[in-house]
């Protein structure tokens, strides 16, 4: 939503604002393309006041003037005949700043992203999307052609009011309302009657948001009747709730429409008492890499929520989400005191535990963590980078590709393939598996029957370091593995007569000069002429690499150039240089060869296509 151009008949503080023209768009694409789902509407809108009111209920702990009433509530009322539908609760409210800010989630959610993921999305597939990009409120206008908000602040004397018809601005006044909260009137279209009957609102309402804490009730012929039996589902034994609750109760926590691949539902006894439902999702949600690393799931006491900024479960499994709900702590506890406390340090460590456990049994089942992994594993590696308590156990469930089988291995299976010989577990790191897999960095290796990890997510130039062994073997990138070859002897391929060195690598040093650390004969090379390596006691080039694009300032580093001996192109310039040709064109063309293998630029893009033109110019053969 932009920043408002104020209407020129604006008076007594109202005015008009104008959604941005890709706002707009996107506000067109939910009406439109989410019509077989409209029913989810309400679902958002009552989960928005149920946070809502959760929020007033935290912030009263510190601030007397957010007290809620006693009675505080969530009140559906349809008004057939003014075929208006009003959804009101007790909640915070919002000010007018909030309103401008909060109702315009979809522009702080990505616009071009959800848009173009809505419109290529199946039909089926588009409700989820609801969830993953904030923009539940707006699904408002799937069912309503204007709807009015009308929100006072708790602590405030002065109510606001929100109106728009979705189609391109909204309004803005002074309203009025006696009490604190937020009432949201959908004026009702003509082909959405459905939704102003209270029997088809309660079946909606026992299908998404029945375990709502907070009592959610519908106004029927003049009375107000209970919707929802708002169930603390987590505080219930496993045998006492059905699948079908336990789904319903996901969907409405994390605002998904999958079903959750794993589902973690326990009470702790004994020193600590605590309650806990946890849901590991079966699909990754759209830009979750994008997310804040901090862990969401929420913290209850004695059922009351408190705050979903606990860090319950660390960064790598921040795809984990849910409820604990502990009887150890303070209904009034600090954010601070939260940070403190030796409680909540035990329930983190005893949860965290928990989910790892967990996964180290479903990775028993290879096919549906494949599925998992795919999703999630790139979060879970960093574990192995971040937290040293948890490091072996994340190693241990983590997968990869590999050079020498298909699919996903991990670490325990590369052992058993290891060459008696063999000391080290071996990866390279780039950013494509395939590319990797024929990357000349690794032809030595895979020439001598030695397998290697392809590390191709961001997370993998990293964490091999911190964690440095695994079951007693050390993780040696290629690039640092090169003299462990000769003690797996040398490949067949590498029979063939070998060029003179002597003769060729001065002059290559002389030609290339400053371009390179060094130029030097290589035999880890099998049907590639060349390969780029970082110099002795250097960073690898790929997080160097990495470090670039992340913006950070690092020194140049000058790569070595290394040759192999019985490649038709080396045995050529070997053979110019015996003859006395200038070789300073081929050298340079060789070396920016070297760094496109290597994924990289040349340092002078024109000069590379001057000299290979000029190369095929003078019908070169070589």
């Amino acid at each position: 939503m932009t920043e408002a151009t104020q209407n020129p008949t604006a008076h007594q503080g109202s005015e008009t604002r104008e959604f941005s023209a890709e706002v707009g768009r996107l506000l067109d694409l939910v009406v439109h393309s989410l019509y077989s789902e409209r029913e989810i509407f309400l679902r958002e809108l009552v989960a928005n006041s149920a946070d809502a009111t959760d929020r007033r209920r935290f912030e009263a702990l510190t601030d007397g003037a957010q007290a809620l009433p006693e009675n505080a509530k969530i009140s559906i009322n349809p008004d057939k005949d003014a075929r208006l539908l009003t959804i009101s609760d007790d909640g915070s409210g919002m000010n007018r700043d909030e309103l401008v800010a909060n109702l315009g989630t979809i522009a702080r959610s990505g616009t071009r992203a959800f848009g173009q993921k809505l419109e290529s999305a199946k039909p089926e597939d588009r409700p989820s999307l609801i969830g993953q990009f904030g923009v539940g409120f707006y699904a408002a206008f799937m069912v309503a052609d204007k709807v009015d908000v009308v929100s006072r602040r708790a602590g405030s004397d002065e109510a606001w009011r929100w109106s728009s018809d979705g189609k391109g601005s909204y309004s803005l006044e002074p309203a009025t309302r006696d009490k604190a909260g937020t009432d949201i009137t959908l004026h009702i279209k003509s082909d959405a009657d459905e939704f102003l009957d209270p029997w088809r609102l309660q079946d909606i309402i026992r299908k998404w948001s029945d375990h709502i804490a907070w009592p959610v009730t519908i106004m029927r012929d003049g009375k107000e009747e209970a919707a929802n039996e708002g169930t603390a589902l987590w505080r219930k034994s496993r045998n006492e709730v059905t699948e079908e609750q336990l789904e319903e109760f996901y969907r409405h926590i994390t605002h998904n429409f999958d079903k959750p691949w794993d589902t973690l539902h326990w009470r702790a006894e004994g020193t600590m008492e605590f309650s806990a439902l946890l849901f590991v999702p079966s699909t990754r949600p759209f830009e979750f890499g994008e997310q804040m690393r901090e862990s969401k799931v929420r913290l209850h006491v004695r059922r009351m929520f408190i705050t979903d900024d606990a860090e319950i479960l660390p960064p790598w499994l921040r795809f984990v989400q849910g409820v604990v709900d502990t009887e150890d702590l303070p209904l009034n506890v600090s954010r601070e005191m939260l940070q403190a406390t030796p409680i909540l340090t035990r329930i983190r460590k005893a949860v965290t535990t928990k989910v790892v456990n967990e996964l180290k049994t479903r990775a028993k089942d290879a096919q549906s963590y494949a599925t998992f992994w795919d999703n999630f594993g790139p979060v879970l590696k960093e574990g192995m980078w971040d937290d040293p308590t948890y490091k072996a156990d994340v190693a241990a469930l983590s997968r990869f590709r590999s050079s020498a089988v298909e699919g996903l291995t991990s670490l325990d299976d590369y052992l058993t393939r290891m060459k008696p010989e063999q000391d080290a577990i071996y990866y390279v790191t780039g950013d494509n598996t395939d590319v990797l897999n024929a990357s000349p960095q690794i032809e030595g290796f895979k020439a001598r029957g030695v397998e290697v990890l392809l590390l191709s997510d961001p997370v993998d130039s990293f964490w091999p370091e911190r964690l440095g062994t695994y079951e007693g073997k050390n993780l040696r990138n290629v690039a640092q593995g090169l003299n462990d070859l000769e003690k797996f002897g040398a490949p067949e391929t590498n029979a063939a007569e070998k060029a003179d060195m002597d003769t060729l690598l001065p002059a290559l040093k002389t030609a290339l000069g400053d371009a390179v650390s060094d130029v030097r004969a290589t035999d880890r090379l099998v049907s590639s002429a060349m390969v780029l390596s970082a110099p002795e006691g250097g960073p690898d080039l790929q997080l160097r690499k990495l470090m670039q694009r992340s913006g950070q300032d690092i020194p140049d580093v000058t790569p070595v150039l290394e040759l192999n001996p019985t490649h038709p192109i080396v045995h050529t310039l070997a053979q110019k240089v015996q003859a006395g040709d200038k070789i300073d064109s081929l050298a340079h063309i060789l070396l920016d060869v070297a760094s496109i293998q290597n994924g990289e630029t040349p340092k002078d893009v024109n000069a590379f296509s001057r000299r290979i033109m000029d190369y095929l110019a003078k019908g070169a053969t070589a």
